[in-house]
């Protein structure tokens, strides 16, 4: 059955975010969301034609925030977290053998509880793939020294729970600091130095309790706020841009629509960032528009307004999108590109000037 797989990465905190989706039904589910980089994701979602049916956090992570509630806001998605995890506000409290279904697919949980006390891993339905967490990492295991940890639990979590898939069930953690993105059952029961090798308990045990790490720097906002499945004070202050219907890519970028622009036009300053010769040629250029070439906007930038909203444009957005990029790192906080630049615009048949 085709699934659509996405490997997502949260660079501040080394956080994998997981997009599964089935292509025939357009459902999907994305696994452990990061606060910071929900637009991102909503935007992933957007862009590929997806219904969100579910954000799935695989534990109460210590070392960032959820974007859980944020993207249920934006696109009514459902939050689903381990019963046992300690969190409230979920929409869905996940039990282990617990099937969540999206499309035609699914995904297994299971209880590998250890690294906290509600640690689950999420099982592909054809046991191809599996979601571990902070449980299983890449040649590592998660912590046990605190949120209800036990190297012990852990120890039986991995053996009974991970280590019984399927020898080439592809492993993917919650995190990986060295840049890792995957492994596979047979390497961890092989390679892992903390319990593979055939590691008994007393082993991993005794590993796991010397280890002398840290505090996790971000423990004491990011477990409150995940007990609350990211519902925090910041979340509720975060609003949409309030002058423009934005929309946010992929790529990174806040584009706004040729219509809008056109019916509010005089509100803001809009930029052609094309050469002169591509300003009054065969696409012309949108009534009012300033030309300044993207090689001149840089330094052009210290006499543009900054209490006026910005429109970048150029033929087809590609241009305009650099200049947005540019803007934004030169502090300007009100820019937007022209979706599909003036190829779009002329699309629609919205009005063009040729006159210098």
């Amino acid at each position: 059955m085709d699934l659509i797989f996405r490997q997502l990465l949260d660079p501040a905190s080394s956080t994998y975010t997981y997009l599964l989706a089935d292509p025939g039904a357009g459902q999907a589910v994305l696994i452990d969301p990061v606060f910071e980089q929900a637009r991102r994701d909503a935007a992933l979602v957007g862009e590929l034609g997806l219904t969100l049916l579910y954000t799935l956090d695989t534990h109460v992570h210590a070392d960032h925030i959820t974007g859980a509630w944020l993207l249920k806001r934006a696109l009514g998605s459902r939050i689903g977290v381990a019963r046992d995890s300690g969190a409230r506000g979920m929409d869905v409290a996940i039990e282990d053998g617990q099937r969540l279904a999206f499309g035609a697919r699914s995904l297994e949980a299971r209880a590998t509880p250890g690294h906290t006390g509600g640690c689950m891993t999420f099982v592909l339905d054809d046991r191809s793939m599996a979601f571990t967490g902070d449980a299983l990492l890449i040649r590592g295991a998660g912590r046990t020294d605190f949120q209800h940890g036990s190297a012990s639990t852990l120890y039986r979590s991995i053996t009974t729970r991970i280590f019984t898939l399927p020898d080439d069930c592809l492993v993917y953690p919650a995190h990986d600091y060295r840049g890792l993105t995957c492994s596979s059952v047979a390497e961890e029961r092989a390679h892992n130095p903390r319990i593979g090798h055939g590691s008994s308990e007393q082993d991993f045990v005794g590993y796991m309790e010397n280890l002398g790490l840290p505090h996790p720097k971000q423990i004491d906002v990011a477990v409150p706020a995940n007990l609350a499945c990211g519902h925090t004070e910041l979340a509720d202050s975060l609003e949409a841009p309030d002058w423009a219907p934005l929309r946010y890519t992929y790529a990174g970028i806040n584009e706004v629509d040729p219509e809008w622009v056109a019916d509010h036009g005089s509100q803001v300053r809009i930029l052609d960032v094309r050469e002169p010769g591509e300003f009054n040629g065969t696409l012309g250029h949108i009534p009012g528009a300033t030309l300044v070439p993207l090689a001149r906007l840089q330094e052009a930038a210290s006499g543009l307004p900054r209490d006026q909203p910005l429109v970048l444009v150029c033929r087809s957005g590609a241009r305009s999108a650099q200049a947005v990029t540019l803007l934004e790192k030169a502090g300007f906080t009100r820019v937007a590109n022209l979706a599909g630049g003036m190829l779009g615009w002329n699309s629609q048949r919205l009005p063009v000037s040729h006159s210098a």
